[in-house]
Order: structure tokens, then sequence, then C-alpha cells
């Protein structure tokens, strides 16, 4: 497993890929596989840690050079994990590892990469350009939609480990908006949601690059009012009593999200989840039973209006049954042993085409010696001659 160097595995706070990428681990180790994690600061998981980076840099996040940095020291360290103690596959969840690929095939190893975000214009040419030298797992069949002509190895829902969040029937008054200050993520639309129905709104999340500090300051602040309460950034215990306490999560997405972690967080503690139609949502939560899914930023307040009718043991038994890291090991499973039943079957073409290629060889080799023979002799003429004398069919250029 490679992963970003901005953020310790799981993190502390904010950090989707990260949450993920370490309860995949733990599931896959829990199912009798050694994992080895490329990544940064301590470990925080059961599998054997592999740091290149002396500790998590979440203040550099953003920047492209320490993507290529995490590149190099990974592909280094996987070059001596390969000759030395051996692997089966890489897994990579950083932005420029899957440049590594061709390395790792020639030490025999494919690369699956895991798209945690959404396939814009340049990560599709990127991938594109990259090719069949990485498997690619989406994490939404819309995403894989969105990008038919990639790479698809699979897909596989993001996942949690329901047990460790807390359920809870009885709920808050207020609302809970927990995301990113960002203008995808659209907090502004959960305010004037909640406050057309009276609900007061918890604010939690990251507001710390120049785009969510803007928008903050335009969108969100002159909404506030003096029941609205801005958190800041959660950590995992308080994201949980968030969740479980509030009344509902509001996540009015404004672009196609590629999964939302925070929804399937929300429904495991049986709190609801009123969205807008966006990426993933409607995979996510089922309209009328775990939440609503609206079409328009109007319609939210009437959703919440309507949030009696939502079982909170309906909502955690969906994350129960379908979006528990029980299934993400076993479906990560599904796609690595496909990966590695294609390279072996490719591997065994290899030799039949190359017995084609000697054929070939030998064939054109007979062929063309009796014309040299031939010319020699006097026989016959030069095969340029031979085209030049052919005779022209009608039409023909």
């Amino acid at each position: 497993m490679v992963v970003p160097p901005y953020f310790s595995i799981p993190p502390g706070g904010y950090g989707g890929v990260e949450s993920v990428v370490a309860d995949l681990t733990d599931a896959l180790i829990k199912r009798g596989h050694h994992v080895t994690l490329i990544g940064v600061g301590e470990n925080g998981t059961n599998a054997d840690l592999v740091s290149v980076w002396p500790r998590p840099i979440p203040e550099r996040l953003g920047e492209p050079m320490p993507e290529i940095l995490q590149a190099a020291l990974a592909r280094n360290a996987i070059r001596e994990l390969a000759t030395g103690p051996g692997l089966d596959i890489v897994h990579e969840h950083t932005g420029a590892g899957p440049l590594n690929a061709i390395a790792y095939e020639a030490l025999g190893l494919p690369t699956v990469v895991t798209m945690h975000g959404p396939v814009d214009e340049d990560l599709h040419t990127f991938y594109q350009a990259v090719g069949k030298e990485i498997e690619l797992v989406a994490i939404s069949e819309r995403q894989r939609e969105l990008a038919p002509g990639l790479n698809w190895a699979g897909m596989v829902h993001n996942a949690i480990s329901t047990e460790t969040f807390p359920f809870r029937r009885d709920k808050g008054r207020y609302g809970l908006f927990l995301g990113r200050f960002h203008p995808n993520k659209a907090p502004h639309l959960a305010l004037e949601a909640a406050h057309a129905v009276g609900m007061p709104l918890i604010l939690a999340g990251k507001c710390a690059e120049a785009i969510e500090k803007d928008y903050f300051e335009r969108e969100v602040k002159p909404r506030l009012t003096s029941e609205d309460i801005v958190f800041g950034e959660a950590d995992s215990q308080d994201k949980r009593r968030l969740f479980a306490e509030a009344r509902c999560l509001l996540f009015p997405v404004q672009w196609e999200e590629p999964f939302g972690m925070v929804m399937i967080e929300a429904m495991a503690c049986g709190t609801p989840v009123v969205a807008l139609r966006g990426g993933a949502v409607p995979e996510v939560v089922v309209d009328g039973s775990t939440g609503y899914v609206c079409d328009h930023p109007s319609e939210l307040a009437d959703a919440l209006r309507r949030l009696d009718r939502i079982s909170p043991e309906q909502c955690r038994r969906r994350v129960a049954e379908h979006f528990d890291i029980s299934g993400l090991g076993t479906a990560y499973e599904d796609v690595y042993r496909r990966v590695l039943r294609d390279k072996q079957a490719a591997a065994e073409t290899q030799p039949r085409l190359r017995r084609g290629y000697v054929d070939l060889d030998t064939g054109l080799d007979r062929r063309h010696g009796r014309e040299r023979q031939a010319v020699a002799r006097g026989s016959r003429p030069p095969l340029s001659n031979r085209v030049a004398d052919r005779p022209r069919s009608a039409g023909a250029a």
C-alpha cells in the first residue's frame, strides 16, 4: 500500500483516503494477507510500515513536489521489498505514484490504483497516457460511468468499521454539516435549508486552503446566526459524537461526488442524510429509507420536515450490509486476484507469441532466400521490377 505523505494512517482528523487505506489494510491482514504500508510517520495499523518521511506534512497539501518525492521514495522502497522478501502486487493511493507502474512491471509486479477523487480532464488524460500499465479501481459506479475509456479493473465502494461508530436512536435538535468549506460541498446551502425550518446547524470541517478561507468569508459567515456553531475540524472522536447526536447530516454537494465518506459515517450512527443528487449520492443513500436525495436546493427544507419518517435502525443496517470493512477486504481481494490472473495469462501467452514469431521469421527467410537465389541465377527479375511491371487495375491510384 502506497499512500500520500500528508497524514498518518489512520488520520487523527481530516483524511478520507487515509481512513479508507487504514481500514482496508487491517481488513486484508485479518483475512490472512501480509501487507506493507509505504507511508509517513508512526504506524497506526497492523501492517509493516516503511516510513519514507519523518512526519506527516499536511501543511504542504496541494503542492506538487511532495507527491513527486513520495513517488521516488516509494519506488526505491518497493524495489528493495521486491528483491528481498518479495511482493505480489502494488496498490497505489497517490497522485504521482502510477508513473512508477512501468518500473514495477519490470519487477513482475502489477499496479492497482484506487481513484479516490473525481476524474477531471487532466486526470483522464493522465490515466489514458499510462494506459494498461495500471489497473484502476473506481469507488462508485457513477465515477466509472463518467470515464468509460479508462482501464478499469473493477469498482469497490469505500467502507468503514461500522462497529466503531456509536448508534444513537434519540437525536438532538441540530443539523450537521461535516466536510471542507468549499463551493463544491456548499455548506451555505445547508445553512439556508436548516434556517428555513428553524433548525440550528453545526458546521465542522477543514478551512485551511485559500479557496476555503475565501469561500467561508464570502458565503458562510454572512449566513450564520447566533444558534449556529462553527466547530472547526473534528477529530475521529469528535465526529463520532457529532454524527450520533445530530438530527441529520446535510450534504448539499454541487459536483460529481466520487463517494462521500461522511454519508456512511452518519448513517452508521443512525443519522439520516439529506443530500442533493450528485455523483455517488444515489448509490449510498436510499431515498425515503436512509434519508432523502433532492434534485434542487429548494427541496432540502421540505426533506428536513420529513425526517421523522426515517428509521435510525434502517440507516445503521444499510451501512452494515453494504459499506462495512468486512466487504471491503473481500472486494479488493477479488480485484487483486483478477489482476494477477490476467498477468499470469499474459505471461503464458508470451512464449506462444515468441514461437509464432520464430515460425514467421523462418518462413520469411526461406521465401526471401529462394528469391535471392533466383535473382542471382537470373531466372526472376528483382522484386522492385516485378511490382513496377504488374498490370494496374482499373481505378488504382
